[in-house]
């Protein structure tokens, strides 16, 4: 493939802002998209931008006492829109983003900070009930659904007796039915655990040997496929989760960024589930692309009893591939999303109080 047939990622637009941005999303099926961060004074920052003949035009905003640190749409329908967020002082809250002087839903989720958060069951996967998923430095993982107030419906945290770990990273998937359902978790000490909700039980749990700072499934609303992890120290990993085996668990492929850096976001593009893009803290997208073997499982001969009629399977993981790589900022880039209705485009933003607008070209190719 020659540099001409590769994708190219092309910044279209860039935007000051005057407060450093931790998130941001897209406001499905528009032209908008939310950015929101920490003012200098502590105070939590806002925004609403929109697409407007090359530029950004800000549409709305708003200054709240705690600074914000995460957001998704993933629990609200269409039609509603609604945005939950995760703030510095433990906060969950859901806004109209027509009407942001008062929450429509807020609940202390956490006694200390919101470091991640993802929604399921509105847009993006809508089987089963409108649920968010909450990660805080206080080691524990809380699942809300936003039609119950107060209390979670599913609480993950340390046993009496471990060690807190800071949780990085939630990611909700296997979402395919109005019944199944887990959450992925991601530990500053490099622990991946995923919890089956409908058995409120542990299904798998690994260590990448780095903090975790991005979680994805490829979809939500599927039988889980495939999740990917970025951690520190520059290092991707996908895990093939079609074929659980119960002493290796599931397979996977690691690659590395060429500088070792923290990798701060991973995303999936939403047209194509093969593709995904990474955030690095040098400044740079890149562009990957999954490929699966030929068989995904092989006949385990190894583990299998001898008693046993049924011969184990285990999972064969597939190759990453890089198709493009490019420097957008002299700071790391903190957050990335797509837009869903239009291939390609994306907003993302980073630590040099910059959001930008971006286009990735020849993505139908793939």
């Amino acid at each position: 493939m020659t540099l001409l047939d590769k994708p190219q990622i092309v910044v279209h637009i860039q935007k000051s802002l005057n407060f450093t941005a931790y998130d941001v999303k897209w406001i499905p099926t528009s032209a908008r998209f939310v950015v929101l961060g920490q003012h200098s004074r502590g105070t939590g920052a806002l925004q609403v931008y929109e697409l407007n003949k090359g530029d950004l035009k800000l549409c709305a905003e708003t200054e709240k006492e705690h600074a914000f640190k995460c957001g998704t749409f993933g629990a609200s329908s269409l039609r509603d829109r609604h945005f939950a967020t995760g703030d510095f002082s433990g906060y969950m809250n859901i806004w109209d983003l027509d009407r942001l002087d008062t929450p429509l839903y807020a609940v202390k989720a956490h006694e200390q900070i919101v470091n991640c958060i993802d929604g399921c069951g509105g847009i993006g996967g809508n089987t089963g009930p409108p649920e968010i998923a909450t990660g805080s430095r206080d080691g524990t993982v809380k699942v809300w659904d936003v039609r119950q107030k107060d209390k979670p419906v599913a609480k993950i945290a340390p046993a009496e007796g471990e060690a807190m770990r800071d949780t990085w990273a939630v990611a909700f998937g296997n979402s395919f039915n109005d019944e199944e359902r887990v959450v992925c978790a991601g530990y500053e000490n490099g622990d991946i655990k995923m919890f089956d909700l409908r058995n409120l039980s542990l299904i798998w749990e690994t260590n990448v040997k780095n903090g975790v700072c991005s979680l994805q499934f490829d979809r939500k609303d599927i039988r889980m496929n495939k999740i990917v992890a970025s951690t520190l120290e520059s290092n991707i990993f996908a895990f093939d989760l079609r074929t659980h085996h119960p002493k290796e668990g599931f397979a996977s492929v690691k690659t590395k960024e060429k500088d070792n850096t923290t990798v701060w976001a991973v995303r999936h593009l939403p047209q194509n589930r093969e593709l995904f893009i990474s955030s690095g803290g040098n400044g740079g997208l890149s562009l990957y692309k999954y490929n699966y073997p030929s068989k995904r499982s092989k006949p385990d001969s190894s583990h299998t009893p001898k008693n046993e009629e049924k011969q184990l399977e285990i999972g064969v993981a597939g190759t990453i591939e890089q198709l493009q790589r490019v420097s957008v900022a002299d700071q790391p880039i903190s957050a990335f999303d797509w837009s869903a209705d239009k291939r390609g485009l994306c907003a993302f933003t980073s630590f040099d109080q910059s959001v930008r607008v971006g286009i990735v070209t020849k993505l139908d190719q793939y």
